[in-house]
């Protein structure tokens, strides 16, 4: 069992530069990133050529004014350029700070001020008019930086950068040391103000080694990955963007996230990470499909009801040759096709987390094949805290990570302590005092359980529980979970807070329910209209008894009102992974909540 001191040891001195220099070394000649042009023409770059890349922005970034301890600012999509300008800023030991992209000036404003950024980089026109309105604003903010747009007139231009004469990257990374500062991840703001969680190259070097153990794969390099979540986010800066440095990973750059899954049909990735609505999305997509075709989709229906039980038994090694030889003939003709299609016939490792999934969905997909896993942590724990990346219990995030110590508070709050424990808020030591306590266990704010075995089920978070009229404490997160097990609802928030009885809203799956409305001979022209038809309320209602039965009475959603339009990320009801931002939603649909309660 590997301890934090084995960990400690092995990352001893480390820092991300050190880390890339030895991937560079060993693996110059392999694909590091692959993205397309406007043309959707596909291009390519080696280690070789992105270590080139970054010696020539890291020394010009230099020649703009950054230096060791400054704040680069970076408003970019999923591009090349962005992991060629954060590994060159630390090489500078200067700390790369990735906001959203939907951030609007004030945001940028606050953020800027915050971090205290020298020079920012963005991506276009319409980040640098966005930060141009508070530019003024941000007195520490020396130099804008665009990727796109020479006509701008901004202060540098990535092709600036880039027509520098190349650092020396040897003795560049001997700049920045495990204690400062790797980057700055803000929260998205669900409980209060964002807050700059201060992650060090020591955080990120330690759970770099975690997640390798835990992984327990012997070579990474040239594995194949997508990424398409924001860079401002920790799980697509620990998965696409250090694992690549420091293991040798091809990065394929996917911009736009609504079109991941085109993306992923088109690679075939063998690891993914991917919010459970990502995964929603795509059993959706499947069951869509099928729907066109009754008597497949009943075969297929028919396979999974058979190889759900013995693909849990494999997953523990108590299947017998038989059933192996069973699940084998209807992974050959039903489950593989479906994989291949979808672009998930290759994985190796499939990982969802920062969000509940419905248990039932990862076990389905776990049934057709994909080896998919439930991550739990967060931005405060440099990601991770719990995995079981093959031992999988459905409903669990896994136990904890090697190295990592959790535990459980006396009212049940999760509690973490290790080297991925991040080094506090920047500019709060207030609001750090409140989470990390004196023994450095770091408190999450969440709810859990953990099993005889050590797995870890979270409950829900301590601030989002729902207190109903009665007294009763209820966890949304479930019954959402649950909720979205009812085919034709692909989005789902629980009521009830000071309420007499729990109720909620659901929104209609936009693969499945148009689909299903052909098949019921029901015409529409908007999912607005077809979520007030009559007999899609009563398919939803009808199915609220099955979908509730787990639950006593007291937790049980008595009442739903259907909508229609989808909650999209990156707005006043999703953060841009998805999560909910329950005050949003209630205030957007303050009218149709009351109803349910009239």
């Amino acid at each position: 069992m590997t301890n934090a001191v084995d960990i400690d040891t092995r990352i001893e001195g480390k820092t991300i530069p050190k880390l890339f220099l030895t991937t560079l070394a060993t693996h110059g000649d392999l694909v590091v990133l692959r993205w397309k042009d406007a043309e959707d023409a596909w291009h390519e770059m080696t280690y070789r050529e992105f270590g080139d890349h970054v010696a020539r922005v890291a020394a010009g970034l230099a020649a703009a004014g950054l230096g060791q301890g400054d704040r680069l600012l970076l408003m970019l999509r999923n591009r090349p350029e962005f992991h060629v300008l954060d590994t060159a800023a630390l090489f500078l030991g200067a700390t790369p700070v990735s906001i959203y992209n939907s951030s609007s000036p004030e945001q940028i404003e606050y953020l800027a001020n915050d971090a205290g950024a020298k020079l920012a980089v963005v991506e276009d026109r319409g980040f640098y008019e966005a930060i141009g309105k508070v530019r003024q604003s941000i007195p520490t903010l020396e130099k804008v930086a665009v990727v796109e747009g020479d006509d701008l007139g901004a202060d540098v231009t990535y092709a600036d950068l880039l027509a520098a004469d190349p650092l020396d990257l040897a003795t560049a990374a001997e700049t920045a040391s495990p204690e400062d500062l790797a980057t700055l991840i803000y929260t998205s703001g669900t409980t209060g103000p964002s807050k700059g969680v201060m992650l060090d190259h020591r955080n990120v070097c330690w759970t770099l080694e975690c997640l390798w153990e835990a992984f327990d794969i012997d070579d990474m390099a040239g594995k194949r990955l997508v990424s398409y979540l924001p860079m401002a986010h920790i799980a697509e800066r620990m998965v696409s963007h250090y694992q690549t440095l420091a293991r040798g990973l091809e990065v394929t750059c996917c911009p736009d996230p609504t079109q991941f899954a085109a993306y992923a049909s088109e690679i075939h990735p063998h690891l993914m990470f991917g919010v459970p609505r990502v995964w929603e999305k795509i059993y959706s997509g499947i069951q869509a499909a099928l729907a066109a075709d009754p008597e497949k989709e009943k075969a297929v229906r028919e396979a999974v009801e058979a190889g759900g039980p013995i693909a849990e038994k494999m997953t523990w090694g108590t299947a017998t040759a038989e059933e192996i030889e069973t699940y084998e003939f209807l992974d050959a003709v039903a489950f593989s096709t479906i994989r291949e299609l979808v672009g998930l016939d290759q994985l190796m490792a499939a990982i969802t987390g920062a969000a509940p999934i419905p248990a039932e969905l990862l076990a389905w997909f776990r049934t057709i094949g994909v080896p998919l896993s439930e991550i739990y942590g967060l931005s405060e724990t440099t990601g991770p805290m719990t995995w079981a990346p093959y031992k999988v219990k459905a409903g669990s995030v896994g136990y904890a990570c090697p190295g990592v110590e959790v535990e459980l508070d006396e009212d049940g709050e999760v509690l973490c302590r290790g080297g991925n424990v991040f080094r506090g808020y920047l500019n709060q030591p207030e609001k750090t005092s409140e989470v990390l306590d004196a023994d450095g266990w770091f408190h999450s704010g969440d709810i859990g359980e953990i099993d005889s075995d050590g797995y870890l089920k979270i409950v829900d978070r301590k601030k989002e529980l729902i207190v109903t009229a009665g007294g009763k404490n209820l966890s949304p997160a479930n019954l959402e979970a649950a909720l979205k097990l009812i085919p034709l609802v692909g989005q789902a928030i629980a009521i009830g807070d000071r309420r007499p009885f729990v109720s909620a809203l659901v929104v209609l799956d936009p693969d499945v329910a148009p689909q299903w409305a052909v098949n019921h001979g029901i015409e529409f022209s908007t999912l607005e209209q077809l979520a007030e038809e009559p007999a899609v309320v009563a398919e939803i209602e009808d199915a609220l008894p099955e979908v509730m039965a787990g639950f006593n009475n007291a937790e049980r959603v008595k009442k739903v009102k259907v909508l229609g339009e989808e909650w999209l990320p990156d707005t006043e009801l999703l953060t841009p992974t998805s999560k909910l931002k329950r005050r949003g939603i209630h205030a957007h649909y303050a009218e149709e909540i009351e109803a349910l309660y009239g």
